[in-house]
């Protein structure tokens, strides 16, 4: 599926941020903020490529770990690899030879944006760039070295870091206790 980056996000409805670690517990609401897209490449459609800074990649791929976003069921793959030699197979959730990240993706992410937006990206963004040399804009880059995917989250939902998540927002919890 392909969107221009910086284009509006018009993908899905509602936000789901999931806890990642129960697995079984998000919440869900309408955001009030813009959601801009980033990194939804598909093949066939130019995209950039070049350098990022050394520490963008790994952080990026930090917040891909805490941070997940409307997960559905299935995997989407990566259509920017080619197929692998003599119709060989590889584990879904594992790199392929001389990959970093698997080429596999369940959900999206969200970054906190200039004023009132979020930036909203696929889960593969993160092999985008590691494996592909996706190059994002300069303010995403600029988004994802600010936001710390390690801090404590407030309110409501202190397991989300996600900062504007609302405090009327539907809690879905099945942990059996």
């Amino acid at each position: 599926m392909f969107y221009e980056d910086l284009s509006p996000y018009d993908y899905y409805h509602d936000e789901s941020f999931g806890e990642v670690s129960s697995g079984v517990r998000f919440v869900s609401y309408e955001p009030a903020y813009e959601r801009v897209n980033i990194g939804w490449l598909a093949d066939g459609h130019p995209w950039p490529s070049g350098p990022v800074p050394a520490d963008f990649t790994d952080k990026l791929l930090a917040v891909l770990v805490a941070q997940p976003v409307n997960e559905m069921l299935g995997l989407h793959e990566c259509d920017l690899c080619p197929p692998l030699p003599n119709g060989g197979e590889h584990a879904a959730r594992t790199p392929r030879p001389g990959h970093r990240c698997a080429g596999v993706g369940t959900g999206e992410v969200r970054i906190p944006g200039p004023a009132g937006s979020a930036f909203a990206a696929p889960q593969l963004v993160g092999h985008y760039v590691a494996d592909h040399g996706y190059q994002p804009p300069r303010v995403f880059i600029d988004a994802v070295l600010a936001f710390d995917p390690d801090a404590s989250g407030t309110g409501t939902f202190p397991w989300i870091r996600f900062p504007w998540v609302p405090a009327d927002a539907h809690l879905y919890d099945a942990r059996v206790e």
